[in-house]
């Protein structure tokens, strides 16, 4: 009993002294030292792994080549046709390039690169652009006989490249007409699903009847087809055979069969604009080069 007491009052003692408790938790210092390097060795290994295993994966890469290029653009950039023309002839095993043919869509042609285009080496051109302001008495065509000069010779000089005209003009429309060896925007142009807008300033052989104005503006069938009119007004402060007219179609033969259809003769037609294109300091007659940002809008629109 006696014992026992001495042992109670031993632990007493121990549970009353000042002492520090041995049982306390280490000091933070020695948490520190412990695992946390482990465990961000742990998540390195584990990345390092994944990153070697998707490696082995992946096919390996080609490696780019500077200036390498479609070569379905390289035969457009040559004016030889458009780029979804230039796929056909791909396919149909036509293009070689460096004697080999090749059908692989996507294929990059490299600087030095030589390619055959249906029996014909190309030599791709740098794509230009250039605005004129059409006087009357050149035209587009080049079966209307000697009587008339041709659009091309007042862009003479302009460059090197083979270009084209955007669009028809007869010898006595004028305005803006478009020249470029871009024959992707040539294509896009001619089409009658493009959407950029057009304004023409008509002149008639006699005042334009306001009821004709508005069934024209309702827009009309003409030939089987319907042509939609965004706008016609009379131009303010001109007489009333002055006629504003906006519409998508590039081809001035639309213009002059509208009027025609409700009889009336058409005298004039200008071009004042194309798709966001102005006469703004551009002489009758005069040509220049459009800016990249005019570019980029034209290919945008």
């Amino acid at each position: 009993m006696n014992n026992k007491e001495g042992n109670n009052n031993k632990s007493g003692g121990r549970a009353n002294s000042s002492r520090p408790n041995s049982n306390k938790p280490k000091p933070a210092m020695q948490k520190r030292a412990q695992g946390p390097k482990k465990v961000k060795t742990i998540v390195k290994v584990a990345d390092t792994s994944d990153k070697v295993e998707k490696k082995q994966n992946q096919a390996p890469k080609r490696p780019k080549v500077k200036d390498e290029i479609r070569l379905n653009k390289y035969i457009a950039n040559s004016g030889a046709c458009s780029r979804r023309d230039a796929d056909i002839y791909i396919q149909s095993g036509n293009v070689k390039v460096n004697g080999i043919p090749v059908i692989e869509m996507g294929y990059m042609v490299k600087p030095g690169d030589v390619v055959n285009f249906d029996g014909a080496v190309l030599t791709p051109e740098k794509k230009v652009y250039i605005l004129l302001n059409k006087p009357k008495n050149f035209t587009t065509a080049l079966d209307e006989g000697q009587e008339f000069r041709n659009v091309l010779e007042l862009v003479k000089g302009s460059t090197t490249a083979k270009i084209g005209a955007v669009g028809r003009m007869d010898k006595n429309t004028t305005g803006l007409l478009l020249f470029t060896n871009d024959t992707d925007m040539i294509r896009k142009f001619t089409l009658p699903t493009n959407k950029s807008s057009k304004i023409y300033q008509v002149s008639l052989d006699k005042n334009l009847k306001f009821e004709d104005l508005e069934k024209i503006n309702k827009g009309l069938v003409l030939d089987g087809h319907r042509v939609f009119v965004e706008d016609v007004s009379y131009i303010e402060g001109e007489a009333k055979s002055e006629i504003g007219l906006k519409l998508r179609s590039s081809n001035v033969k639309v213009v002059r069969s509208i009027f025609e259809h409700f009889s009336y003769d058409v005298l004039r037609i200008d071009r004042v604009s194309f798709a966001g294109l102005t006469k703004k300091n551009l002489p009758r007659g005069n040509w220049r080069l459009l800016t990249d940002q005019e570019i980029i809008n034209l290919k945008n629109s």
